[in-house]
């Protein structure tokens, strides 16, 4: 843990103190909050919010270098082959980033060559690119695919698997939780159940960056650092749009977003206009609406204006529901259960879904395609001495095991 990190954490827990003491002294002498106190408060709620978003952006920050590679489906390979390939890559990676700043041309033609082997190589199964479109290497392709988990929250609590194709993945389901075994008296036969197997099909949907100029002065520049800012700008657009997509999508030619095809779990009590769109007792329903099973694993996904109302709201004890990083290595709680804020997720509004809960592992699956791709616009945009480049990957989302998962609705009004 960074010492900045540790500074943060160390305040946030002293201006939450803090307030549980102003809070204290008012209900130990059965008394509305002074005007100073609510000043005081007001203040230290302030400063609460922008530390734990510093702290937020901090942790975001250290999982940009942290790549899983567990899920990655490659034919082949072994520590031989990479062996034999790590040069090789080193070489795809220079040549990527020259046809970048420069363009073809300014390529060596066996450069060219491996441009194009690597993109009919590792591209089956997709559409041939005829306007410059290549394969980007692996540390450009993982700042971008890590920057999309940082734009989409979802993402990174979610089952990701990467194919090395974009071919449609048949995907097994099953819930066998209404299922259980038996007691056999002795010399009586055994009984027998199958299991009941469905299927989904994970397709590979297109999502682009849209077009991304740069002044060709800047890509002239070699203290630009090309090779980092311009994964990470495609990977924000691309991040954001496919978040909302794993939230909201309609399944039609994009993923299907897990507001689409969860069951509803609960329904706010409260009422907007007052700022108390939800009450303890709903929060309790929608996490009993979970099977406990799925609990173990269970947390919160919900948009920030979610959060908001959350933070307000106390359980049976006059307790805050909403509790801090209590001490280094502990994450924030929502009644207990940790939580990632998902902005793609609807913002509170009459009848919106705009906090989910459940085991999102077991709940819902994304499908990635290896193979981002990169275009250089040289030409389009010359008369503005700018470059446009254009990236674009294929993936797809699906609600994995509905019964994982359940959402919670605003009030009605």
């Amino acid at each position: 843990m960074s010492d900045q990190l540790k500074r943060l954490i160390d305040e946030q827990n002293a201006v939450w103190q803090r307030m549980n003491d102003i809070r204290a002294a008012a209900e130990s002498e059965n008394r509305d909050l002074t005007a100073e106190e609510r000043a005081n408060w007001d203040a230290a709620e302030a400063r609460l919010t922008e530390v734990s978003g510093d702290i937020e952006r901090l942790e975001r920050f250290t999982k940009l270098d942290k790549v899983d590679r567990s899920q990655v489906v490659v034919a082949g390979g072994g520590e031989d082959h990479q062996d034999a390939t790590a040069e090789r890559d080193k070489r795809y990676a220079e040549a990527f980033n020259t046809y970048l700043r420069r363009g073809m041309s300014a390529l060596t033609g066996e450069d060219q060559q491996l441009l194009m082997q690597r993109f009919e190589a590792r591209d089956q199964g997709a559409a041939n690119d005829t306007l410059g479109g290549y394969l980007v290497p692996e540390g450009f392709r993982n700042i971008v695919t890590e920057t999309m988990k940082a734009y989409g929250g979802l993402l990174a609590v979610c089952t990701v698997i990467t194919t090395s194709t974009g071919a449609d993945l048949p995907w097994p389901t099953n819930d066998d939780t209404g299922n259980e075994g038996e007691f056999l008296a002795e010399n009586t036969q055994l009984g027998s159940q199958d299991v009941t197997f469905g299927q989904r099909k994970l397709q590979a949907h297109t999502v682009n960056s849209k077009i991304v100029r740069v002044a060709i002065q800047l890509l002239q520049d070699s203290a630009f650092d090309l090779d980092t800012w311009l994964p990470r700008k495609l990977g924000e657009r691309i991040g954001r749009r496919a978040a909302r997509a794993f939230t909201q999508g309609t399944g039609i030619d994009q993923p299907e977003g897990i507001t689409q095809n969860v069951a509803t779990g609960a329904t706010g009590t409260g009422t907007i206009a007052s700022g108390t769109a939800y009450a303890y007792n709903d929060l309790v329903d929608l996490e009993h609406s979970v099977d406990p099973a799925y609990r173990a694993r269970a947390r919160y996904v919900l948009h920030d204006s979610a959060l908001k109302h959350i933070r307000k709201l106390k359980d049976s004890q006059g307790r805050p529901l909403w509790v801090p990083i209590p001490a280094p290595g502990f994450p924030p709680t929502i009644n207990g259960y940790e939580y990632t804020v998902d902005n793609s997720m609807p913002a509170v509004a009459v009848n919106s879904k705009s906090v989910a809960f459940g085991d999102f592992q077991a709940g819902y699956v994304v499908r990635q395609v290896q193979g981002i791709q990169a275009l250089r616009l040289t030409e389009r945009y010359a008369d503005f001495l700018q470059v446009g480049f254009l990236g674009f990957s294929r993936l797809d989302g699906k609600v994995d095991d509905a019964s994982a998962l359940r959402i919670l609705v605003s009030p009605a009004s």
